[in-house]
């Protein structure tokens, strides 16, 4: 695309819908440091938003249908507000939010909307996320409902667990809606908190690297984790192991494993101890940034990854040979998947003056071994979601 994306955007959208814009705003992709499939156990995650966004154009109709066009899809669709329906394909990622709000019991107008975007789709950065998070802050502004942040994100996840059917959790719009420039967060799943970790952004930098696997999240394995999850900590809670009331595998610590090797099968056990595990590295991981420990860092990454692709069992060749290679580039503290698994990405977190080194030397060895050569990206931590300055302006 010659021009920039909002101006393209914009110039379709007056073409298809009649008009111009009301309102503009953008929503992040996300990477996530480290914290991997602890979200829907109710544990802790640490990502951060990058500088691959999504951006949603739209503006108030006067009666209750929806129009929106995809410049990258180049498709287009219509739905009636009253009449909201999964139609298994991305239209049901716009209209989520939109049910969303509506069972929060706001007002909406019928919409004009389109779509841009910078994230990749099915690459583990989540665009999903990007997408919900873009149309619930572009909807809320076209109504003037005066939501936060904070609100988007919870309506993009309540529409993508409910309405689209994916049993994921918060990470990815908190990390979409709330994002900070320089900053990871680490998010607490169970009580929302929130807080911003700094990162050494002048001394390192994040490669990214797709290993080429495309994956559908609402498919096959992540729904089979979810369950195992959950059919372990029944058997938890039924041998006294966990308490009466847990509600999630967090209620569960290290000091578990032992007596969980009684009552789990071996499959189950690997989950269980993965999630323990991952929970625990998030703070160290914490921890060590605070001290500017990159060795520290990078060993932990290294562990996750080791998790991942052992007792999770979400990893791929392509993937493991992605962190193999930039494990052994020098210059690169740690590697690991990022995402659900299953394709996607690979994350290094490496020393800024390495990075174009070690993208090289990824990319050769990819090559050698699976005959393409990935297109590594350089993230920038970026700020969250938020409202671009008004089309008319």
């Amino acid at each position: 695309m010659s021009s920039h994306p909002r101006e393209e955007l914009e110039r379709r959208f007056e073409r298809r819908h009649g008009g111009p814009p009301r309102v503009a705003v953008r929503a992040p992709g996300r990477v996530n440091l480290i914290g991997e499939h602890t979200d829907y156990n109710e544990g802790l995650v640490l990502p951060c938003a990058v500088d691959r966004d999504t951006l949603v154009c739209a503006a108030p109709r006067a009666d209750r249908r929806c129009r929106v066009f995809s410049l990258e899809l180049g498709a287009e669709a219509e739905f009636d507000l009253d009449a909201l329906a999964r139609r298994g394909d991305w239209v049901d990622y716009v209209q989520a939010p939109l049910f969303a709000l509506a069972e929060r019991g706001h007002a909406l107008p019928g919409l004009d909307l389109g779509v841009t975007s910078r994230v990749p789709l099915e690459s583990g950065l989540s665009s999903s996320a990007a997408l919900g998070v873009g149309v619930a802050a572009a909807a809320d502004r076209a109504a003037g409902l005066g939501l936060e942040p904070v609100d988007w994100a919870r309506v993009a996840h309540r529409g993508e667990s409910h309405f689209v059917g994916v049993g994921c959790g918060i990470m990815d719009p908190f990390a979409s809606a709330l994002g900070r420039a320089d900053h990871a967060l680490r998010i607490d799943c169970r009580s929302q908190e929130v807080r911003a970790v700094p990162l050494a952004a002048a001394a390192v930098r994040l490669l990214i690297a797709p290993s080429g696997v495309r994956r559908q999240l609402a498919q096959g394995g992540y729904r089979e984790r979810v369950a195992e999850c959950s059919a372990a900590l029944d058997v938890a809670r039924a041998a006294g192991i966990a308490p009466p009331g847990s509600s999630a595998l967090r209620d569960l610590g290290p000091g578990a494993l032992p007596a969980l090797e009684r009552v789990l099968e071996p499959r189950l056990l690997r989950r269980v101890r993965h999630v323990v595990s991952e929970n625990a590295r998030v703070d160290a991981f914490c921890e060590a940034l605070a001290k500017g420990d990159l060795a520290a860092a990078g060993a932990l990454l290294r562990a996750g990854m080791a998790s991942l692709r052992d007792d999770y069992e979400v990893s791929t060749p392509e993937l493991d040979l992605l962190c193999e290679l930039g494990d052994a580039a020098p210059g690169c503290h740690g590697s690991r998947l990022t995402g659900a698994g299953w394709g996607g990405c690979t994350l290094h977190l490496v020393d800024a003056a390495a990075s174009e080194a070690v993208a090289e030397r990824i990319a050769a060895g990819f090559a050698e071994r699976f005959g393409r050569r990935p297109e590594i990206l350089t993230a920038r931590i970026a700020d969250g979601a938020g409202a671009l300055a008004d089309p008319a302006g």
